[in-house]
């Protein structure tokens, strides 16, 4: 939408589980997984340009996934205090004429928090259903010192400089 372009969601049938245990590195799971996406709507809406998009956090070599429940994400938050990690972002595009990939690495380092300011955080915010404990486009922007990034747009889900690159190189006007 901000963009300026018609466009509708669809959400794809993939097997992100099987992906995420596939022993990949963290970027590779992300281009994986975009990839994935982008196939699996492409494969039922031929002749459609299909953006599919993956992001993951990484963290001492692992991948964080999503906490569910109260308690973990006060304790993913506390794990990150005061520590960088990458939000790796991937987006891929799908059309006739295949399949294009960008990858974006943002690395932020969150300040150092106190176990009630993460808990007060996370009834805030409610962010059990966010890899990394935190929802950067609400509250979570608070538990941060310093987000390095070359697209500020991709650390909400979707990098919107290389899509837009992306979509003119296939003819689209933006803007």
């Amino acid at each position: 939408a901000r963009l300026g372009l018609e466009f509708r969601t669809v959400s794809p049938r993939v097997d992100e589980a099987s992906t995420m245990r596939s022993g990949l590195e963290p970027a590779d799971i992300a281009k994986a997984l975009a990839r994935a996406k982008a196939d699996a709507i492409a494969s039922i809406e031929p002749g459609s340009v299909v953006i599919g998009s993956d992001q993951l956090v990484a963290f001492d070599g692992r991948i964080l996934g999503k906490p569910e429940t109260e308690h973990r994400a006060v304790e993913q938050l506390l794990n990150l205090s005061g520590r960088e990690h990458q939000l790796i972002t991937a987006l891929a595009i799908a059309d006739a004429s295949g399949v294009e990939i960008h990858v974006d690495f943002a690395t932020l380092l969150m300040r150092t928090l106190g176990r009630d300011e993460a808990a007060r955080y996370v009834a805030a915010d409610r962010p059990l259903d966010c890899a990394g404990s935190y929802k950067i486009e609400s509250l979570g922007i608070a538990l941060f010192d310093r987000i390095d990034s070359n697209d500020q747009t991709a650390i909400m889900g979707l990098p919107l400089i290389a899509l837009s690159r992306m979509l003119r190189s296939r003819g689209f006007q933006i803007p």
